[in-house]
């Protein structure tokens, strides 16, 4: 993938086994959140193939990603703000839903095709509200909640889409540590109970080296290093491009 003359990713191959939690670390600019614009469609690379469940997907529409199973959250929260956090939700859904704005329009009520398929998004959206602990602020505006909550609110609508495979951009970022601990739960929640693979970008090193089961390391947009998260950890040059070359791995997280 390159930008005019700037080659932000490079002869990066890596594959992620179904079930997994596969990390991603980097300094930054190192391209990390450029390779999840190519997997779920908003850049299409120049060069190279990527593959989801034995189809190649590089160039696809955002969309058609998403309805193949992809999710994402953003570095960035990427949240209606002046919509409560079921309607946040409930957005999440739109892949599924058969009803259009005109067909909704005419046909109200619960027993019309309209409303049953409303009752049946809202059963799955009660399921993520319970998963997360998102029952307090169900019906509050999302622009007004604490930003660690705002970030389990983008967590669950990406998990709206049940997706097969979940890019989580720094979910994390601008936590406190409690924060940090209960998305470390959830991650582990949502591999375990809900069988999702993971592909996680994440700065916070005591996360990825607590849930990953593989770690890939870049810099300048190439591969440094993929393996365990304790390979990765002892390889010299994650030490240098990652955390300064006199750093402590550990001490540094």
């Amino acid at each position: 993938m390159s930008f005019g003359g700037l080659e932000a990713l490079k002869d990066i191959t890596f594959e992620v086994r179904k079930g997994a939690i596969f990390s991603i670390i980097g300094p930054n600019g190192a391209g990390k959140t450029t390779l999840f614009n190519c997997i779920n469609g908003i850049y299409r690379p120049g060069t190279g193939r990527i593959i989801f469940k034995d189809r190649e997907i590089q160039g696809k529409k955002p969309y058609r990603i998403a309805r193949r199973g992809i999710a994402r959250t953003f570095q960035n929260i990427e949240l209606f703000t002046y919509m409560n956090t079921m309607e946040n939700l409930m957005l999440g859904r739109h892949t599924f839903m058969k009803t259009g704005l005109f067909r909704g329009a005419l046909m109200w009520g619960k027993r019309s095709f309209a409303g049953r398929e409303e009752v049946a998004h809202r059963e799955k959206v009660e399921k993520i509200i319970d998963l997360l602990d998102l029952q307090s602020v169900r019906g509050k505006l999302v622009g007004g909640l604490p930003y660690g909550t705002q970030k389990q609110v983008e967590l669950g609508r990406a998990l709206a889409l049940e997706p097969d495979l979940l890019l989580l951009d720094e979910p994390s970022a601008g936590m406190n540590s409690e924060e940090k601990q209960d998305m470390i739960f959830w991650v582990k929640d949502i591999q375990d109970d809900l069988g999702v693979t993971i592909l996680l970008i994440e700065h916070d090193m005591k996360m990825v080296m607590d849930i990953s089961d593989r770690v890939l390391a870049i810099n300048f947009g190439k591969s440094i290093i993929e393996g365990t998260p304790s390979e990765v950890q002892q390889h010299p040059e994650v030490l240098k491009a990652y955390l300064g070359e006199d750093e402590d791995f550990g001490h540094a997280a």
